[in-house]
């Protein structure tokens, strides 16, 4: 099927969330997007959008996006590796099954949630892992955990006309990226930016405009209920990606390391004084999930995707990367330069 539209797209603003504007807009989709801020809104409405103004717990707000809508694209999170455990559940879990029964309630009859590899953080290898993998009971950390149980609801919800689909990104990276990448560069500039067991371990990675096509492939062709990894293709190591990333934004990682072990130690020890000491000020330096994501061969095998979506990366890591040199250090600003609309679509 093609997409009729409007689409309404959650998270309009993010990093994900942009991109899946741009991708829909030059499909000749009209879109709406969430936006709780001016700033938000700005950004929605330069991307092409139309702002709808509010939050993921703002249930006017999300009738006025799923009204007349033919799909929602939920990208909208609360993406970190610690804080209040209410937030995370309230804005991962009750604004997604509020969301959905919204977008049901509207007449909307596709629903693509923007998921995660990291629901699977349970300590458990993830090493060429695909959709026949079952979701762990108890995922590591507060971003999995609710993620978890987000993505259970979604595919829940699936049926009578309401078809839903996971995407499941794995290291979103690319220009535009206001998340991932800073927090790395801000290790590197406080000096504290350390390569766990050296960095040679595969991950595998996922260009923000190749999660953008997937996403609409999914609207487009996905399986009712089901949930799709989405690469660039080949693992590459962490930290052959991560240096490239800094080195495109002018900085240097250095040769510092630090054990595996020492550092899953010292994660776990924080996490429980920050945890039976709350009045500790700022948040744990370094988490159990964080290393888990981080620190560990992460590799998913997408080739269900492919097969079922006709998914193809459109972004190559070698072409993400030249555009991310040629913007420098503005590749970590919502307004980094965006490729054109050929280069956005297959």
């Amino acid at each position: 099927m093609t997409l009729p539209g409007p689409a309404f797209v959650t998270g309009g603003s993010g990093f994900v969330g942009r991109a899946l504007i741009d991708a829909l807009v030059a499909r000749g989709v009209a879109v709406r997007a969430l936006a709780r801020s001016d700033r938000a809104e700005a950004t929605v409405r330069a991307h092409g959008a139309e702002p709808v103004r509010g939050d993921l717990e703002d249930g006017l707000a999300l009738r006025r996006g799923t009204a007349g809508a033919s799909a929602v694209f939920h990208a909208g999170a609360y993406v970190d590796d610690w804080g209040p455990a209410d937030a995370f559940r309230r804005i991962n879990v009750v604004a997604t099954e509020r969301l959905l029964e919204t977008a049901r309630d509207q007449g909307v009859t596709r629903f693509i949630h923007v998921g995660t590899e990291a629901v699977f953080v349970d300590g458990s290898p993830t090493v060429n892992m695909d959709e026949s993998r079952p979701l762990p009971e108890r995922p590591v950390g507060p971003y999995p955990r609710t993620k978890n149980l987000a993505e259970r609801a979604v595919r829940a919800a699936d049926g009578d006309g309401f078809t839903t689909v996971v995407v499941r990104p794995r290291l979103v990276w690319g220009n535009g990226d206001t998340s991932v990448l800073p927090r790395i560069v801000e290790a590197v500039d406080q000096g504290v930016f350390r390569w766990i067991a050296g960095g040679e371990y595969l991950t595998s990675t996922c260009h923000v405009r190749n999660l953008a096509h997937a996403s609409i492939l999914a609207a487009e062709r996905g399986r009712g209920g089901a949930a799709y990894f989405v690469t660039d293709g080949s693992p590459v190591t962490f930290r052959y990606i991560v240096t490239e990333m800094l080195r495109a934004v002018g900085k240097d990682p250095g040769e510092r390391r630090i054990p595996r072990w020492a550092l899953r130690a010292v994660a776990a020890g924080l996490e429980a004084a920050y945890t039976v000491m709350p009045f500790l000020p700022g948040r744990p330096p370094v988490t159990r999930s964080a290393v888990l994501l981080g620190g560990v061969e992460v590799t998913v095998n997408d080739a269900r995707a492919r097969r079922e979506l006709g998914y193809a990366n459109v972004v190559s890591m070698a072409a993400g990367l030249a555009e991310m040199r040629a913007a420098g250090p503005a590749a970590m600003t919502a307004d980094a330069p965006r490729a054109s609309a050929s280069a956005v679509v297959a």
